[in-house]
């Protein structure tokens, strides 16, 4: 019956095709052996190859050496190549600052497509089951997922990744392992309620069965297939749009604000996840709130921001682009100089910046009121010309509390470093008299024997 029901799964959604060869990720629990032994029966009658594929994590320690044990011996009786590899996860996540969930899984992943490579393989077989697909949607439901998170886990991805007994319940799977006497191994920390998956599997869904639905991964699963459709056209309209308005390079890609800003909401954010995916090769632990958090860079008040998301993505906000990139993008210095007139103003087009200038009585100076914007210094007390510059090495301004260089100051006021170099320096022959908005010289302080005042007002154009 199970054997009938795969068959159909994978004629319905063309997974497997006469001449496949097929790398199995062979756990060695009742899924991934359930799954060896149907594509073992299909070998002649689809004329296809299978190599199974297993990786020790070096978590469980003699457990996992047994199963290694037992993986060679089920495979050497079907007459099935295996290869077995031997990782220290916690290490390497710790090394790389990975979860051990997301660390196993890059490995994995990589160790699946080395094989792929090694055996000239077109398809990469996966052991994930009905009461999976159920779990998965609940635990994205949990992080906040769109519609796309709600369609579930896909039969085929990449035109390589299949999941041929996507449609078997557990119970089901275990039935034919009993079978076919084929005793699986039986990973323990499984039956625990440590992992969000494991909770939701021991805890949350047999809570649901009986106080809500007894058939509720069924009705989940049903929902997936319902919903699929319609993310299925969304998802197609989505990509004749990034192509349409995104520059795609091997480690980034560029977004186009102009056009993107006109799309619906629901493009915008498949536009994002395409380009991650792009860059990345899948959006694996980027949620929802990571890709909100993108599409708020769109805000003109965003200009020049950057964000960092999760697995090394850096998303940077420019005048008419978004960047997404794996590489932290460090601008270079502007350097420029301009002559400050006492009374008129000047452009600093480096900054898009208006610099105004203008001269006054103290009792005037007292009669106005300052913008946030806007600096006033003791006229009398500005030695010599006036320019206003970008910064430069060893710069130092007089605070209340002593001198202080620039660079300190841009550090203690948190300005990101790509910013540093679009801060103006105003000065005179002697020292500065601000930096910015943001702090003014205690040199240039207006006091009780202030007659003139110099007001400086930066505008952005």
């Amino acid at each position: 019956m199970i054997f009938e029901k795969v068959l159909s799964t994978i004629n319905k959604h063309n997974l497997i095709e006469d001449g496949d060869k097929v790398v199995l990720g062979l756990s060695g629990g009742p899924d991934s052996v359930c799954l060896l032994h149907i594509l073992y029966r299909l070998k002649e009658k689809m004329n296809i190859e299978v190599y199974a594929a297993h990786l020790n994590h070096q978590i469980r320690g003699i457990e996992a050496q047994k199963d290694a044990l037992y993986i060679s011996q089920i495979c050497e009786d079907l007459g099935i190549t295996s290869f077995v590899k031997s990782i220290n996860v916690p290490q390497y996540c710790k090394e790389n600052g990975l979860s051990v969930e997301e660390g196993a899984r890059k490995l994995r992943y990589e160790m699946f497509e080395e094989i792929k490579k090694k055996t000239k393989s077109n398809k990469i077989a996966i052991g994930h089951n009905l009461n999976d697909q159920a779990e998965t949607v609940l635990m994205r439901i949990m992080r906040g997922t769109g519609l796309q998170g709600l369609k579930g886990i896909a039969y085929i991805r990449d035109k390589e990744i299949i999941r041929p007994i996507l449609d078997i319940e557990r119970s089901e799977i275990e039935a034919y392992c009993n079978q076919y006497e084929l005793n699986p191994r039986i990973d323990k920390t499984n039956l625990e309620s440590i992992y969000t998956r494991n909770k939701i599997r021991l805890e949350l869904i047999p809570y649901m069965k009986d106080n809500f639905n007894p058939n509720v991964t069924e009705s989940i699963v049903r929902m997936t297939s319902s919903l699929k459709n319609d993310s299925d056209y969304i998802e197609s309209e989505s990509n004749k749009m990034f192509k349409e308005i995104s520059i795609l390079k091997d480690d980034s890609v560029e977004i186009n604000l102009n056009k993107y800003a006109d799309l619906h909401n629901a493009i915008k954010v498949r536009v994002l996840r395409s380009g991650i995916k792009h860059i990345l090769g899948d959006t694996n632990f980027i949620d929802q709130k990571h890709i909100d958090d993108v599409m708020e860079l769109e805000n003109e008040s965003k200009i020049n921001k950057m964000l960092t998301l999760p697995r090394g993505i850096f998303a940077y906000r420019r005048k008419n682009i978004i960047i997404l990139t794996t590489k932290e993008i460090v601008s270079e210095d502007m350097d420029f100089c301009y002559n400050i007139p006492s009374n008129g103003f000047i452009k600093i087009k480096e900054l898009n910046l208006i610099l105004e200038t203008q001269t006054m009585s103290i009792d005037r100076y007292k009669s106005i009121k300052l913008d946030k914007t806007s600096k006033g210094f003791d006229f009398d007390k500005v030695k010599g010309g006036i320019v206003v510059r970008s910064r430069k090495q060893g710069d130092k301004v007089k605070l209340v509390a002593g001198s202080k260089k620039i660079k300190d100051l841009f550090i203690d006021l948190k300005i990101p470093r790509e910013d540093r170099c679009k801060v103006p320096v105003v000065t005179d022959d002697e020292g500065i008299l601000c930096v910015g908005h943001y702090k003014t010289s205690e040199d240039y302080k207006i006091d009780s024997e202030t007659k003139e005042v110099l007001k400086v007002s930066f505008k952005k154009l």
